[in-house]
């Protein structure tokens, strides 16, 4: 269950206390606690007072379910559309309010506060995700107070909050085991000694993974991370100020692959994994170091931040067929979307190690080697006076913001001989060989005022973007081309107290995504109004929100990759969109005693969509497009219901979540030449999903605790891009303990 307390102490002082009860002490007063400004929301109110709707998962909600997958816990928030991939959760696809979840490129992640994406500008898809496992809370924001975050103002911003510096000597360790030989170990520790703090945090997680791959072999992942924070608190009379340093590394190593099935090997083996596939591998390394200092005095405060990020991936996989004849050969969606056609039956033969590979089918595997950093520096301000006989809350701020990709993909030849791959000798050449890199200058301001029961928020951020883009690869060099976008996004919205618990809202904002340094001036950038108007109750047990939601594009832009099923990176404008809904949540506790309560909640979320005009676009989710065909993988309905036991040391919770299913591509049914649409009219799967946990405290000190994920083990098809069906994660048990010291 997702907690809408919309504010909350900036520190995060209750998270720290994961085995005990929130103390209402703690949110009544925090002057006692560090200014560590990671959070993106606020302090805690009886009933939010600003427009837009925002969710708070805090610690005692995301160790109920010890969920490393962050889709998980996203299926608690209103208003999200999630695309499983791997079923792990490693390369998330998320989007809010009807944006695509492709790769979560059109939301905002941060952790922190800070955009953490490997190139947030300059190339959004987001190969790297943090643990979500290491996180302390999840925010999600969405509507009008989108602007104060940037550069994607559409849908909303993700925020990860990591572990704060302890007051005072703390530590846990928690150790799991699982399913595929699941393990987990996960440590921290941290001391404040005077006004000197440190922390330090170290998680590792690996699994054998669920998939079945021909002819043996790990289908799963290792993950390790590890964190380090130090802070100085400055603070004097009548201020306080902290500098804080924060380093981290983490590392990935999975053997994850695009490769799926045939429908009708789904039906019969899910999670079974082609042969061809066997190579599949992801290496990644990520590093951040992030200086930040924050100074408070009176009403007035100030963070800045320094900030930079370096992301290395190599992913080697399978990239489809050559023939050493010459002559075309059938793309894997081709294959796979009809393996029983006579032109394609010798290649699905060839992928599934049934038969060896012939001059005609030598198999390509790509190794998609890039390299990324993120830096820059960031201030916020707020000040809250009272001017003309009106209360003020003045948020402002700053950002200058450098990002790049360098890519250096190569691609290598290999047979199929026996059902193992096998190097053909011809030498690796290079395919993509190219960087894209970004310096962009934005600021925003926004002024919420209050009227006796009405608070009006006005604001604006201006974004300016310069990007260029250089090809490196021989023969084909050419010099860095540049291009430039700027643009100013207002905002305006309010709120309405009925009573002290309840109140309407509403606002509209403008909605902005960049095009890529790499797409010429023939690609516009996507732009969209996007309105709301909502409803919300708040008191000690019940809290509610209702809130409609209308986006109206006047360009949607969409950008297609290898994980669409794209040789490269491009971008397609799809002109006017229509994009609406409903977001409504419900959160209640009910005492069944003095002993035990019920907390149960139901969120629900209604999208649609519809393109304005008819066309024909060569990105293949779009295909021939007619007036009113509807947005690609946007799940209608998605509903998630929770419900809980819980006493004085135990507790246990039951998540049921549903996903509607989804159109894979705009066109619904097939024009022109059938090859160029494989999958129009096709959808995936509808699923419910029933995850249960328990945890139990033997004492203050240590906990253990146990979940089932898929409890009725369901396999559906939650996609068929970019190469053939792709299941939701199997059955998986696992059982942890926890101790604190």
């Amino acid at each position: 269950m997702s907690v809408n307390i919309y504010h909350h102490t900036p520190l995060f002082a209750a998270l720290g206390l994961a085995f005990g009860t929130v103390s209402p002490s703690v949110y009544a007063d925090d002057s006692d606690v560090k200014v560590e400004r990671i959070s993106i929301i606020g302090a805690q109110q009886e009933l939010n007072k600003t427009a837009g709707s925002v969710t708070l998962i805090d610690e005692i909600e995301l160790e109920k379910f010890e969920y490393d997958d962050i889709a998980r816990v996203l299926a608690t928030v209103p208003g999200v559309n999630i695309r499983q991939e791997d079923g792990y959760g490693l390369r998330p696809n998320i989007g809010f309010r009807g944006v695509t979840p492709e790769r979560s490129k059109k939301i905002n992640i941060m952790e922190d506060g800070i955009l953490i994406g490997p190139a947030p500008y300059s190339a959004p898809a987001a190969y790297y995700f943090p643990m979500t496992s290491r996180m302390t809370a999840v925010e999600v924001t969405k509507g009008p107070s989108t602007i104060k975050y940037g550069p994607n103002t559409v849908a909303g911003a993700l925020n990860l909050v990591t572990r704060q510096v302890p007051d005072s000597s703390e530590g846990a360790i928690d150790v799991a085991y699982g399913s595929d030989n699941y393990g987990k170990a996960h440590g921290h520790y941290g001391n404040t000694v005077d006004q000197y703090g440190f922390l330090v945090e170290g998680l590792h997680v690996q699994t054998d993974g669920f998939k079945e791959l021909d002819g043996g072999d790990d289908t799963g992942f290792k993950k390790s991370d590890f964190m380090a924070k130090f802070n100085v608190d400055l603070s004097g009379k009548g201020y306080r100020q902290l500098i804080e340093l924060k380093a981290s590394y983490s590392e990935e190593e999975s053997d994850e692959t695009y490769l799926g099935l045939t429908d009708d090997d789904f039906s019969k083996r899910p999670y079974r994994r082609y042969s061809a596939s066997q190579l599949d591998n992801m290496d990644w390394d990520h590093s951040q170091l992030q200086l930040t200092h924050h100074f408070e005095v009176n009403n007035f405060n100030a963070t800045t931040r320094i900030y930079r990020n370096d992301f290395s991936r190599a992913w080697f996989k399978l990239n489809g067929f050559t023939s050493s004849q010459g002559g075309s050969v059938p793309t894997l969606q081709e294959i796979l979307t009809h393996p029983t056609d006579e032109s394609n039956q010798a290649y699905y033969q060839v992928l599934t190690g049934q038969q060896d590979s012939t001059a005609q089918e030598i198999l390509v595997l790509g190794n998609n080697d890039r390299d990324y950093y993120s830096q820059g520096i960031q201030v916020d301000l707020t000040w809250t006076p009272e001017l003309f006989g009106l209360i003020h809350t003045l948020d402002a701020g700053v950002r200058y913001h450098e990002d790049e990709i360098e890519r250096n993909h190569t691609e290598t030849n290999f047979f199929m001989r026996s059902g193992v791959l096998e190097n053909t000798g011809e030498d690796t050449r290079a395919t993509s060989t190219n960087t894209e890199k970004t310096d962009a200058l934005s600021a925003y301001v926004q002024d919420s005022m209050t009227f006796g029961d009405l608070t009006v928020s006005a604001g604006v951020r201006w974004e300016h973007i310069e990007g260029s883009y250089q090809n490196r690869a021989p023969g084909q060099e050419q010099d860095y081309q540049d291009k430039t976008t700027t643009i100013w996004l207002p905002s305006i919205s309010a709120f309405y107290a009925l009573s002290e618990n309840s109140g309407i809202f509403g606002g509209v904002h403008e909605g902005f995504v960049p095009t890529s340094p790499i797409q010429d001036a023939s690609i516009d950038i996507e732009e969209s109004v996007n309105y709301e108007l909502g409803w919300r109750y708040s008191d000690q047990a019940l809290r509610t929100e209702f809130v409609g939601f209308f986006s109206d594009y006047s360009n949607l832009k969409e950008s297609c990759s290898i994980s669409a099923g794209c040789d490269t990176d491009l971008e397609f404008s799809g002109g006017e969109v229509d994009v609406y809904g409903l977001e409504a949540s419900i959160q209640h506790s009910f005492a069944l005693n003095a002993d035990y309560d019920l907390p149960w909640s139901v969120v629900y979320t209604y999208t649609d969509s519809e393109f304005k005009s008819s066309f024909y676009s060569d990105f293949e989710q779009w295909g021939f497009v007619e007036k009113g065909d509807p947005v690609p993988y946007l799940a209608e309905h998605m509903l998630t219901a929770s419900v809980g036991l819980t006493a004085s040391n135990w507790q246990v919770a039951l998540l049921v979540s549903y996903s509607d299913e989804m159109p894979e591509t705009a066109q619904q049914q097939l024009t022109g030449d059938p090859d160029d649409a494989t999958l129009a009219g096709v959808y995936t799967d509808d699923y419910i999903n029933v995850d249960i946990a328990a945890n139990y405290d033997i004492n203050s000190q240590s906990r253990v605790y146990a979940k089932v994920d898929n409890l009725f083990d369901d396999a559906d098809i939650t996609s068929r891009r970019p190469y053939g069906a792709r299941p939701t994660m199997t059955r998986t048990l696992q059982v942890g303990y926890k101790y604190k010291f």
